[in-house]
């Protein structure tokens, strides 16, 4: 049961020869979600061994040009791999008519469908769901209409304490419906709490992605102890001017962000080419919010699952 995120790109508008546009790969119970879309974003999956067939979901965050230039040439790809399935594009309203257009000069003999779902980008609502996972938008403060994403690993059924189904004698029935959710009662008429039965088997797993925004509390009770955010964290303390300019934040801001919502880890990314090193923006980060990490091309940050273990039984004679 995976939960994982690969960072595809992690610099702001100008590439570099060494750090690509925004993309990183989330993958959720061996599913692949592609956020953001850079340009060489096909290429960054094909390097980390990333297989682009399985990608039915790919997600945008706003429609400058860093973040989703990349999808007309992965559009491509796909058909071209004979795609026929349905291809979900989650992004701000406006792309549905900037894919049409470009399909009208580049789409012939194409075998599949993108379909457009358009984001609002001023509320969080919830975009996606199956059984294992919800999706949320989170609004943010950018310079064109932009939101995030919460992904967030929906509660696993429970588990039944094994020592309790033999002495109780349960029958198949009474087990089904304890990991339902129901009491137990004995045949003295004794009600037995459902949750002296059972626990849950992990604690549900949770992954923020903040792109392009200045320092926005708004999101933090959305995110509130969030297992991994990234964060966008475009420029250091040194140019924190131009960061509210350009609708940016500072590795020290996004660390903010990260404490006030009790995160458990932080990445930062979304660099300015104006610095060739990052050390700084690492020291910046760690300075406010100690578990922080640098996003950098190929780098995988697992989520790991969080065994729950039953509390010793004490209540039973």
């Amino acid at each position: 049961m995976t939960f994982s995120v690969t960072i595809l790109g992690s610099s702001s508008a100008f590439p570099t020869s060494n750090r690509f546009p925004s993309a990183q790969l989330v993958s959720v119970h061996e599913r692949p979600y592609l956020v953001d879309c850079g340009e060489g974003t096909q290429t960054q999956l094909r390097k980390y061994g990333i297989n682009i067939a399985k990608i039915n979901h790919i997600l945008i965050t706003h429609l400058h040009g860093d973040h989703m230039f990349g999808i007309y040439g992965l559009i491509s790809t796909m058909n071209m791999l004979g795609r026929t399935r349905d291809l979900n594009i989650y992004a701000p309203k406006e792309l549905d008519a900037i894919l049409a257009d470009h399909l009208k000069y580049f789409g012939e003999g194409m075998t599949y469908k993108p379909v457009v779902h358009a984001l609002n980008t001023t509320q969080s609502e919830t975009i996606y769901e199956n059984k294992h996972l919800i999706i949320k938008s989170l609004p943010l403060r950018h310079r064109v209409p932009t939101c995030g994403f919460l992904f967030k690993e929906k509660t696993p059924g429970l588990n039944i304490r094994k020592e309790l189904i033999e002495k109780y004698n349960l029958s198949l029935r009474d087990i089904v419906r304890i990991k339902n959710g129901a009491h137990h009662t004995l045949e003295s008429g004794e009600v037995i709490p459902n949750e002296k039965f059972t626990y849950l088997p992990y604690a549900p797993r949770s992954f923020a992605y903040c792109s392009d925004t200045i320092m926005s509390r708004y999101i933090i009770p959305i995110i509130s102890e969030v297992d991994l955010l990234y964060h966008e964290a475009t420029f250091c303390e040194d140019r924190h001017q131009l960061a509210l300019e350009r609708g940016h934040s500072t590795a020290m801001q996004a660390a903010q962000i990260a404490r006030e919502a009790n995160a458990r880890q932080l990445v930062i990314g979304h660099y300015s080419s104006r610095y060739k090193e990052l050390d700084q923006f690492l020291i910046e980060a760690q300075s406010v919010f100690s578990n922080s990490h640098l996003a950098e091309e190929g780098k995988v940050f697992e989520i790991p699952l969080q065994q729950e273990k039953p509390t010793p039984l004490n209540f039973y004679k």
